[in-house]
C-alpha cells in the first residue's frame, strides 16, 4: 500500500512502538490501583509518558493529562474555558472537534481569517475580532485539509496582550512543528497520540496551564472518600482505567520524535510536499498550495473527489476525500460543495511515494 493519509493517522509506527504496546499488555496492571509489581510498572509507564511529553512540549509532567484522543482533550478544554453563550474567536480553518463543542455550548462564534496561506489576512481578522469583545479564542495550528500553518505565535501574543485565554488545537502539528505550552501561554493545548506523535490510536494529550473542569467523573485510583473529583492535575481529568498499553506505545513514539527532532521530520514531509505539488500542477489539476504549508496538500481532480479516492484505493493508494470533518475550512476555500482529495505525508515518507502516486494517477485517468 502507498500510504498518503498521515493527516488521519500515522499508520506505520516505529518498531519500538509495537513492542512497547505488547510488553505493557504482558506486564502492566492498572496504575494507582495497587502496590504490587504489575500496578507499579503501569504507574512508571504512565509517568514516563508525562515526562516525555513535558520535554517535547516544554511543560511540567503534572500539566500533561492523558486523553483518548485530541477531540476528547478539546472538549475538556472548551467546556473548562468557555461559558455558555460566550463570544469565542476561531480561525476559518477549524475542525468539527472545535466547532461542534462550541455550538453545543451556544457560543457566539466569530470566524477570523478565511484566506488560505495568507497570514496577514489571518492576523488582521483575528486582531479585529479579539477587539470586538471576545472572551476566549480557539484556533488550530495547522489546517487538517490544506496544511496551512497559521501564525499561532503572533495570535497567541495578541491574546496574551489582551488577557484573552485561548486553546490551541495541535492535531496536525504535534511531532512535526515546535509546540510549547510555556512559550505560547495557552490555557490548553490538545493533540492526538496517533498522528505525528506516532503512538497507537485511542491516545491523546491535553496540556493544561492551570486547572480545568472534568468531563468525566469517577475513580482515579486515590482519594476515594470525597464525592468530588480531586482538585489537582492531572488526576482531576483522568477518571477511569487508563489505556496503559496505548500510553506505553505513545511514550515510545514521543521518544522517537525527541531523538530524531521535529525539524528533521518536518523537513522530510515538506520535501515530499513540494514534489507532490509540482507533480499535481504539472498534470493540470487545481492544487491548494502556498507559503507556510505543512506536509498536507489538497487538490481537485477532474471527477468526483470520492470517486477519485476510490479509484486510487483500488490501485493501492491511501488518500482521503470529502470534507475531512472540517466544513468550515472548505467554506473558507470555496470547496464545501465538492470537497477535495487530500494527500498527507509523514515521518517516513519519501520521493518514491510521489513517483508511485503519479503512476497510479496516470493509470486511473485522474
Amino acid at each position: 500500500m502507498i500510504y498518503l493519509d498521515y493527516g488521519a493517522t500515522s499508520f506505520r509506527k516505529p518498531p519500538q512502538v509495537y513492542r512497547a504496546v505488547e510488553r505493557a499488555m504482558a506486564r502492566c496492571a492498572s496504575p494507582g490501583r495497587g502496590g504490587y509489581g504489575a500496578a507499579m510498572e503501569a504507574q512508571r509507564q504512565v509517568y514516563r509518558c508525562r515526562e516525555a511529553a513535558g520535554t517535547l512540549f516544554e511543560c511540567d509532567p503534572e500539566q500533561v493529562v492523558l486523553t483518548m484522543n485530541c477531540t476528547h482533550g478539546l472538549n475538556i478544554a472548551i467546556r473548562s474555558l468557555v461559558k455558555r453563550g460566550a463570544k469565542v474567536v476561531v480561525s476559518g480553518f477549524e475542525h468539527n472537534a472545535v466547532v461542534r463543542p462550541l455550538h453545543a455550548l451556544g457560543a457566539e462564534t466569530a470566524v477570523a481569517g478565511r484566506k488560505l496561506f495568507d497570514r496577514e489576512d489571518t492576523l488582521e481578522a483575528f486582531r479585529r475580532e479579539l477587539d470586538r469583545g471576545a472572551e476566549a479564542a480557539v484556533f488550530t495550528h495547522v489546517s487538517n485539509v490544506f496544511g496551512y500553518i497559521l501564525p499561532v505565535e503572533e495570535m497567541a501574543a495578541m491574546c496574551r496582550e489582551r488577557g484573552i485565554p485561548f486553546i490551541l488545537d495541535a492535531a496536525q502539528s504535534a511531532g512535526a512543528l515546535p509546540v510549547s505550552l510555556k512559550k505560547l501561554g495557552a490555557e490548553f493545548i490538545a493533540m492526538p497520540g496517533h498522528k505525528g506523535l506516532l503512538g497507537p490510536q485511542g491516545t491523546g494529550l491535553l496540556l493544561c496551564r492551570e486547572g480545568a473542569e472534568p468531563l468525566l467523573y469517577g475513580g482515579t485510583g486515590g482519594a476515594s472518600r470525597p464525592r468530588e473529583m480531586p482538585p489537582e492535575l492531572p488526576e482531576r481529568l483522568e477518571a477511569g482505567t487508563m489505556n496503559v498499553p496505548g500510553i506505553a506505545g505513545l511514550t515510545m513514539g514521543m521518544e522517537y520524535v525527541l531523538r530524531r527532532g521535529t525539524e528533521d521530520i518536518f523537513r522530510r514531509e515538506h520535501r515530499c510536499l513540494g514534489q507532490c505539488v509540482e507533480m499535481l500542477k504539472r498534470r493540470g489539476l487545481r492544487v491548494f498550495s502556498g507559503p507556510h504549508q505543512a506536509g498536507t496538500v489538497s487538490f481537485l481532480p477532474q471527477m468526483d473527489c470520492e470517486e477519485a479516492a476510490e479509484l486510487l484505493a483500488k490501485q493501492g493508494v491511501a488518500v482521503r476525500a470529502g470534507l475531512h470533518c472540517a466544513p468550515l475550512a472548505h467554506e473558507s476555500a470555496g470547496t464545501v460543495e465538492t470537497g477535495t482529495v487530500r494527500v498527507s505525508f509523514g515521518f517516513d515518507s519519501g520521493p518514491e511515494q510521489v513517483f508511485q502516486l503519479e503512476r497510479v494517477l496516470t493509470r486511473a485517468g485522474i
